[in-house]
């Protein structure tokens, strides 16, 4: 099954659970493909923490990666494209995204920031997801506040009339005693319907319970 990464926000740890997930995969003999649609905030001879990904997934014969479309300043998609004078097309991330679904068993994509964010005049990443007509993983943060923001990103996939494969909770500090962390996920269960596939340490490696839950759609 291929799946589309959003989350409740930006910097919650979307892309280190998209590396995750590709590299197992990849572990499990499964010809992947890691797709990036819109990559703002590249400067010249400073990698970003998504090139430095790209990069290293690169060097592996069982990973596929693709860009649609890359902007050097760091903020919405589409700002970032009207300001290097480029004007996205979702045409061409469909092409793109049909090219690496062509060589590949399994494509994670990834989005940027949540839901709500414009890729240009007359759309969101929540329209390119219906698009390409993906289900979703949701990638959490585990600190206070995490509840409302999960709530309302499931909410607005629901209405919407996208599928959600369920989320995952990012950087969970390990040994946490803080009741906001400790009691988010089973609320966010409870409250949003909706399973919590994994919580994943900070620094962890350890992607399995995701891929076998992908595996099984």
């Amino acid at each position: 099954m291929n799946i589309f990464i959003t989350a409740t926000d930006t910097d919650v740890g979307k892309t280190y659970v998209s590396r995750g997930i590709v590299e197992e995969l990849s572990k499990r003999g499964k010809k992947t493909g890691y797709f990036k649609p819109f990559q703002s905030g590249v400067i010249p001879n400073v990698l970003s923490d998504v090139e430095n990904v790209l990069l290293s997934l690169q060097n592996n014969d069982n990973i596929h990666t693709k860009n649609s479309y890359i902007t050097k300043t760091p903020c919405t998609p589409s700002v970032s494209a009207e300001i290097d004078g480029i004007e996205i097309d979702i045409n061409e991330v469909l092409s793109d995204y049909k090219r690496l679904k062509e060589t590949c068993e399994i494509v994670i994509t990834e989005g940027s920031g949540g839901l709500l964010v414009p890729i240009n005049s007359t759309m969101l990443i929540s329209d390119a997801i219906k698009a390409l007509d993906l289900p979703v993983i949701i990638v959490a943060r585990p600190n206070l506040g995490t509840i409302n923001h999960t709530l309302l990103t499931i909410n607005a996939l629901r209405e919407m009339n996208i599928s959600i494969l369920g989320v995952v909770i990012s950087n969970y500090p390990k040994n946490a005693k803080d009741p906001a962390i400790t009691t988010a996920p089973a609320l966010i269960e409870k409250f949003g319907k909706v399973s919590v596939i994994d919580i994943i340490e900070q620094n962890s490696t350890n992607f399995k319970k995701v891929v076998d839950t992908i595996l099984s759609q």
